[in-house]
């Protein structure tokens, strides 16, 4: 008995789609290591961020901290004395609302 060989013949169409099938296998990795890559460098931004963030409200809460000490009654009588003012309870007048 002979075998017969039967010859396949590949359309270009096959082809195309084999050429597709190959090329996103190349491609599929190293989309996902790009982005991997991209995902780790956004999330080292966002942690940058978060600390200058941190910083920022600490500044802020020493920089309240310092508005309160200088608008304290105590600071402003000592630059008022400083400044030869003085407190005189005879000078206040109250004025009432007459409703």
């Amino acid at each position: 008995m002979k075998k017969i060989k039967k010859k396949y013949k590949i359309s270009k169409f096959e082809k195309l789609i084999y050429i597709f099938a190959i090329f996103l296998l190349v491609l599929s990795p190293i989309a996902i290591v790009f982005s991997k890559a991209t995902l780790s460098q956004v999330n080292f931004e966002v942690e940058k961020q978060k600390r200058e963030l941190e910083e920022q409200k600490k500044t802020n809460e020493s920089l309240a901290m310092t508005i309160d000490e200088l608008a304290s009654l105590t600071k402003i009588q000592e630059v008022a004395e400083e400044q030869g003012l003085s407190y005189n309870n005879n000078n206040i007048r109250t004025i009432k609302d007459k409703k």
